[in-house]
């Protein structure tokens, strides 16, 4: 069972890398923020592993920290909730975003993954309620003893955060601020400032 990879970024593809241990090559299917993170190919990578072995495939699932390992792990006890809706999830919000949302029951964060719909964004609020906190808390003493810097993938989801603050201060609904500023960021390739994402987020509520 593989838990770790350190090695050479060999190529990063949509949604998956290569990772060049020794001269063997591992094939690690790996989140949008994940991705972001990573160095540009030939720089020095270290993923914490989530290794599925089923009867037809063996896949590895890598990530940045420790906390979004777990993440992975508790949201496909939910019922139709798999590995690939899984890292849609992981993509769009960060395990501080999913554990916010679903301590709140807001489903727009949810929503906004690939493969999510309204029902099955209710399943994994009402399923999620009672464990998120717990999951939160322990997630976050993890990436805290492995005295990880921050990445650009926190910095990002900070961005969004005091921007989603700013539209509820100017009067929106934390629902309606979250949906826009996610949108803006997307749009910015998750490259925007916090100016940035209150304008995008401005002009998506303005459409």
């Amino acid at each position: 069972m593989i838990a770790k990879l350190h090695g050479k970024l060999d190529s990063v593809g949509t949604d998956s890398v290569i990772v060049d241990v020794g001269g063997v090559g591992y094939l690690v299917f790996c989140s949008a923020m994940t991705l972001r993170a990573l160095p540009p190919a030939g720089g020095t990578v270290s993923l914490v592993i989530e290794t599925h072995v089923r009867e037809d495939h063996i896949h590895l699932y890598g990530f940045g920290h420790d906390a979004e390992r777990r993440w992975f792990k508790a949201l496909q006890d939910v019922q139709g909730v798999g590995a690939k809706v899984a890292l849609a999830l992981l993509s769009v919000s960060s395990p501080n975003v999913l554990a916010q949302a679903i301590i709140a029951q807001d489903d727009a964060p949810l929503r906004a993954a690939a493969g999510v719909g309204p029902k099955l964004a209710k399943r994994i609020l009402i399923e999620m309620k009672d464990r998120a906190p717990t999951i939160a808390l322990d997630a976050t003493r993890a990436t805290l003893s492995e005295a990880i810097a921050t990445t650009p993938a926190e910095i990002e989801d900070a961005a969004m955060s005091d921007a989603i603050s700013a539209l509820v201060n100017l009067g929106y609904g934390r629902t309606e601020a979250f949906t826009a500023v996610s949108t803006a960021a997307r749009a910015k390739e998750g490259k925007a400032t916090v100016p940035e994402l209150i304008r995008g987020g401005l002009s998506e509520l303005g459409r």
